[in-house]
């Protein structure tokens, strides 16, 4: 014991040539992303969206049924990203109100620099006419007034685009919380995501060993099926509600 205590005084005199150096270890880094090939649009920022429809002067605002074909089924034209970069898709069908498309504007304008980014929306302007009774006010006599206007989103729809010179992990927390915040289920993804989600579904699809599908269930009627569930689950194979 008393020689380890000897060894460990020798060490902690100034005269000690064996003392451990903090040296500077080689590190190498991924060099920075080239980001030339961006092209911005014409408009960079996220417009106000008007609140309901203008119409002419002599046309009368109409009214319409709930339709929800609209939110049913997946998306089938706006749902890949133009800039090839990053954005918001919904994963289930919804409907978004004005406060919705004012709340994702306020964020992205409060935590984006539109200096090197910009942001696009890639869903229409309210305008389907949502009616409403006032309080107490018995059933019947006709449809209630007009008390707002929404968008319909279907599975797979891309809510807003977000690009330019900047990468996925400085947009990706106002992205994923502005997701949270819309009325139906959504995700921020980039295209790298989207492709492996593309890609993964068509492995699946290939390379399944389990021959009893939902499409092949319903396909051969097994159980009878084709008396229990619904059109659009012979439609899509129980694939989107």
């Amino acid at each position: 014991m008393q020689a380890y205590r000897s060894i460990a005084k020798l060490f902690s005199t100034p005269q000690c040539t064996l003392k451990s150096v903090p040296v500077a270890g080689l590190k190498s880094f991924e060099p920075p992303k080239n980001f030339d090939d961006v092209e911005f649009p014409e408009r960079n920022k996220l417009r106000v969206v008007s609140r309901a429809p203008q119409y002419p002067v002599h046309i009368r605002p109409y009214k319409m049924q709930k339709r929800l074909r609209y939110l049913r089924g997946p998306e089938p034209f706006h749902n890949t990203l133009l800039h090839k970069q990053y954005g918001i898709i919904a994963t289930s069908g919804g409907r978004m109100k004005f406060k919705n498309f004012e709340t994702i504007r306020l964020m992205i304008l409060r935590h984006v620099d539109y200096e090197r980014v910009f942001a696009i929306w890639r869903v229409s302007d309210p305008w389907q006419p949502i009616t409403k009774k006032g309080t107490g006010s018995r059933m019947g006599r006709g449809k209630g007034s007009i008390d707002h206007y929404v968008t319909p989103v279907k599975a797979g729809q891309v809510i807003i685009e977000v690009g330019g010179k900047i990468e996925y992990y400085e947009v990706k927390k106002v992205l994923e919380n502005l997701a949270k915040r819309l009325p139906f289920d959504a995700m921020a993804v980039n295209q790298v995501k989207l492709d492996q989600m593309a890609e993964e579904k068509r492995k699946l699809q290939e390379e399944n060993l389990n021959p009893w599908t939902w499409k092949y269930i319903i396909q051969n009627n097994m159980l009878g099926c084709h008396k229990w569930i619904s059109k659009y689950d012979r439609r899509w194979y129980n694939e989107y509600l």
